[in-house]
């Protein structure tokens, strides 16, 4: 029984880990682009341009 507990306590450590691989994997390519100076700039605008939507969408979906 107690090798059941210990499996079940190693769930959360394999989630937390396997979430912070995803996220290096997502953001990978986004940290190559910052290395051309040409680039750069768009990829800024970009990001304030999606949270902009995104915080629109949420206030309209919510009705504040």
């Amino acid at each position: 029984m107690s090798d059941f507990w210990n499996n079940i306590s190693r769930y959360p450590r394999f989630f937390i880990s396997s979430l912070a691989g995803l996220i290096l994997v997502i953001v990978a390519p986004f940290k190559n682009l910052f290395k051309i100076k040409k680039l750069r700039i768009f990829v800024v605008i970009g990001v304030i341009v999606f949270i902009g939507v995104l915080y629109t969408v949420l206030t309209s979906m919510v009705g504040l």
